[in-house]
């Protein structure tokens, strides 16, 4: 019986462990600041971003995020400063992360700008024992919930950039927190989950195909010691600077397709749809994620040609 609950809290509060321990986003191309603390100020504008994600709809705990992320350059146009919280609901675990994002940038030719970031992280996790199907009311596991427990974090990145291409590496989170390692009993000689460090690297191009048809293809790579390289690979259209139609795929895990409407030049709306490709596409109907960014204009300026990423 330990041993089954063991692998419950491992699948659940971990996320499989590895394989998705930082929040998975399908529209990570508009989400970059959290991913890269570098990417903060990079808009040139006050810009605040929400979305929220189902994934695995239909599967009993599958993960709910809800994210909110506001960035902007500072007076000094090459500082950037930003914050962001995001919200991690997975079966009886509940993770909220408040970040803090500044970074510095500065031109490295007419048309590139390279940005330096770093990111400072308070997390703060909850788990409801009680949630899960407890088949012995005498595990003294399933009497020991985990209530705030606080833990920091710090991470870096770099972002190097021109108004029609970009390139990225990032660190989000060095420290690699043990949960649980701190129990009752007999269960205090073991970590039962460890948050490792996850490597990513980003890369997009924006094609002028016509004068109202723009394409930009973009890459994510995220490595995490202990699973599988993630491959991200999407193909976005713009058309006449308004409508945004594409796909993505994500390596041996799931397909999905992109929309985006640029209502104003200070509102986009998005969504994605995720479909899988593996086994566990017999136990869900997909993933769906909705997100909405409002950007300020800059003084004097009116926003005529909205950047693409």
């Amino acid at each position: 019986m330990k041993k089954i609950f063991w692998v419950l809290i491992v699948s659940l509060v971990a996320v499989s462990t590895y394989a998705q321990q930082d929040s998975q986003f399908t529209n990570y191309m508009y989400n970059t600041v959290n991913i890269n603390p570098a990417y903060a100020g990079s808009r040139e504008v006050i810009s605040v971003f929400g979305l929220h994600r189902n994934q695995w709809v239909g599967l009993d705990g599958a993960p709910t995020t809800n994210t909110l992320a506001i960035h902007s350059p500072l007076k000094n146009e090459n500082l950037g400063l930003g914050m962001s919280v995001v919200n991690d609901r997975i079966g009886p675990s509940d993770e909220t992360s408040i970040s803090v994002d500044f970074s510095y940038s500065f031109p490295v030719s007419v048309s590139y700008r390279l940005a330096f970031g770093i990111k400072a992280t308070s997390n703060f996790l909850n788990v409801d024992f009680t949630k899960l199907n407890i088949y012995n009311p005498g595990d003294v596991l399933s009497q020991y919930n985990v209530d705030h427990k606080f833990s920091p974090n710090v991470g870096a990145g770099i972002y190097y950039y021109s108004d029609n291409t970009y390139f990225g590496l990032s660190v989000p989170n060095f420290l690699e927190t043990k949960h649980f390692d701190k129990g009752q009993g007999s269960f205090s000689q073991n970590s039962v989950a460890a948050e490792k460090m996850h490597y990513y690297f980003i890369m997009g191009k924006v094609f002028e195909m016509t004068p109202t048809i723009k394409f930009k293809p973009a890459l994510l790579t995220k490595i995490v010691k202990g699973a599988p390289l993630q491959v991200d690979l999407s193909a976005n259209f713009l058309f006449n600077e308004r409508f945004t139609l594409g796909a993505a795929y994500r390596w041996d895990a799931a397909g999905s397709l992109l929309v985006g409407f640029q209502v104003s030049n200070n509102w986009f709306l998005g969504y994605a749809y995720d479909m899988e490709t593996t086994q566990l596409a017999n136990y869900n109907s997909g993933s769906h994620e909705f997100f909405l960014r409002y950007e300020f204009n800059k003084k004097s300026d009116r926003v005529v040609n909205p950047r693409f990423f």
